[in-house]
């Protein structure tokens, strides 16, 4: 285009809400249909509730009501009188810039706000940010607060489901990064009083060498413990309420000046990687105006603590260097069990070398003729790329099913591991194994995992195995193989199942795929006498054709989900270890004869 017919005409004029509508990745960073933590409605859910932590961080309310049914929600935060403006407070805010409100509102078929103040009321209701309803100030003496309800717009988000899982881990963090906040989330009450420490002391399944390290100051609190057979890094980091799930300039900060403490404080130059090992961490600081490098906030790229200020690394680094080494010359007992740790992670780490180099040589060799994976072009580590977040690796058994998968994925951001066989039981094994497996080296290699998840290749590892009882066996075998080794896959949402059609029924006009006994059920009632019924025994009998839909955006994925209570070490030894008396009984007890299917 020239710049002699270049005029306005070539320009489409958007308002705020339409241009959040035709562009949606730009505000909440993805749709989907609430199976991955990252997905839109959470970002909708925390856009509302930022507002609500914000009366609270201003002193204005100490209770925030949450209730989601039939993927309604309700956020009521509840005022009291006689809070004081701070500047300074509100600019380290988790609502500050007012775009999340508007895209909720944008993005919701329904949106009502209700305001209660001085004894007045004004209610509006809007459908996909346009104003439907709006009532004039009336008088109410109701408590004061705000009441906002909204239901993401289906046509633009599909068929969704809140997780309650994912959703009571986002009002645990606004509590521990708020004590004194009290959330009460679907008639559950959820409050903090220790901050990161109750985080660190809940998020924890394994066993703690020492007692957690809790440490604040201004703008910044930290804890820090390790923990007993882990071999990788676990982080939770936060910025001005913000889960940076992706971390930043602040954790890579924390990590540098935490070896430097210890460091210093032994005065000896220990391998970072050993210091670092097993170490569970969380880390909040608050930022003046912090750059993040995306809409939904989960990175921060910000070096400085504000404007013309002191760097996050120096800030970071001297707070540790005064707190940490402070509270290491206080507590002996702690200082000898890192040090103790530190040796310990030295001496595996040096009798694992040799054999890390072998497999490193085995895998550049096979890896030139490695029809394993085949991998996709967009990957999760990609951070200018937009569709990253959709980078998927599929791990399947057989060349069947990884056939079917292969000649229909999108090649842009689905990649396929294929399994020979059943992998080993890992339980109780050490890493080495990970090393001495061909299989397992491939696979922590595809996923480029083997220092840590920062630089993990694929957003999602879907594991697709048959729904027989060798696909569940293949399942609980690569499940154990993640939870004993990078547990933090799990811990962050990066591991699913897939789920894929028992039945398919159908006649010359209509097909409907099923997944469970009720949708075969539905589907024969709407077709009727004139139903061919499929029943699908693995992945391999379903034609790339009809694969292609189980694979594609209407995907069902189930997250593989740690529950509050559930212990890794444990799961793993009732699952995988010894067959005992007690997983005897409950093989017995769930056991399940499935009844062959007639026509009807």
């Amino acid at each position: 285009m020239t710049k002699e017919n270049y005029n306005e005409d070539s320009i489409r004029s958007l308002d705020w809400k339409e241009h959040i509508r035709l562009r949606p990745g730009m505000y909440i960073g993805k749709m989907g249909n609430g199976s991955s933590q990252d997905d839109g409605i959470y970002i909708l859910l925390k856009e509302v509730l930022d507002n609500s932590i914000d009366e609270f961080v201003m002193g204005n309310g100490k209770t925030i009501e949450v209730n989601i049914k039939n993927n309604k929600v309700d956020v009521v935060s509840k005022i009291n009188t006689g809070a004081k403006y701070d500047s300074k407070v509100f600019k380290k805010s988790v609502g500050l810039n007012g775009v999340g409100a508007k895209a909720a509102n944008a993005l919701s078929s329904y949106f009502k706000i209700k305001s209660v103040r001085d004894k007045k009321c004004k209610l509006v209701e809007f459908s996909k940010g346009v104003i439907v309803n709006e009532e004039p100030i009336q008088e109410n003496s109701s408590r004061r607060g705000t009441k906002v309800t909204f239901i993401a717009d289906q046509e633009l988000f599909g068929k969704y489901r809140y997780i309650n899982e994912y959703v009571e881990k986002m009002m645990w963090n606004y509590c521990y990064l708020n004590p004194g906040l009290t959330i009460v989330f679907n008639g559950e009450k959820f409050y903090s009083e220790n901050g990161l420490f109750d985080l660190l002391e809940q998020r924890i399944d394994a066993e703690i060498l020492y007692p957690i390290v809790h440490l604040r100051a201004e703008d910044i609190e930290v804890a820090i413990t390790h923990c007993k057979n882990q071999y990788s890094e676990q982080y939770y980091s936060f910025v001005n309420g913000q889960h940076t799930v992706q971390g930043g300039t602040h954790q890579g900060a924390f990590r540098q000046a935490l070896v430097k403490t210890i460091r210093d404080f032994f005065g000896k130059n220990y391998d970072a990687t050993d210091i670092r090992q097993s170490i569970n961490a969380a880390i909040s600081i608050k930022v003046i105006e912090p750059i993040f490098e995306s809409q939904t906030k989960t990175k921060l790229g910000s070096t400085e603590m504000e404007p013309d200020g002191i760097t996050v690394q120096t800030f970071i680094q001297d707070f540790l260097k005064k707190y940490l080494d402070n509270y290491l010359h206080k507590n002996s007992d702690t200082a000898d069990a890192i040090e103790k740790k530190i040796k310990l992670a030295e001496f595996e780490r040096k009798a694992m070398d040799g054999v890390k180099k072998l497999a490193k040589e085995r895998a550049k060799k096979s890896s030139l003729h490695n029809k394993k994976l085949r991998d996709c072009r967009i990957h999760y580590n990609d951070h200018n790329k937009e569709n990253r977040m959709n980078s998927t690796l599929f791990i399947t058994e057989g060349d069947s099913a990884s056939g079917s998968i292969t000649k229909t994925r999108d090649i842009q951001t689905q990649a396929v591991f294929s399994l020979r066989g059943k992998p080993l039981n890992s339980h109780e094994l050490t890493k080495k194994v990970v090393y001495e497996n061909e299989e397992f080296n491939l696979l922590q290699a595809a996923l480029n995992i083997e220092e840590g998840i920062d630089d993990l290749r694929y957003n999602k590892i879907v594991i697709a195995t048959d729904a027989d009882v060798d696909g569940m066996h293949i399942r609980l075998l690569l499940l154990t193989f993640f939870l004993q080794f990078f547990p933090e896959l799990v811990k962050e949402g990066h591991v699913y199942i897939l789920e894929t059609p028992l039945f398919r029924v159908r006649n010359k006009s209509k097909t409907f795929y099923c997944y469970n006994e009720k949708e075969r059920k539905v589907a024969l009632e709407k077709i009727g006498k004139t139903a061919e019924i499929t029943r699908f025994k693995g992945l391999g009998e379903i034609s790339p054709n009809e694969f292609k839909h189980f694979i594609g955006p209407d995907m069902r994925l189930d997250p593989v989900i740690l529950g509050k209570e559930d212990k890794i070490h444990d799961l793993l030894d009732y699952y995988m270890g010894k067959n005992t008396k007690d997983r005897q009984s409950f093989i017995i007890e769930n056991l399940r004869i499935e009844d062959s299917i007639i026509d009807i």
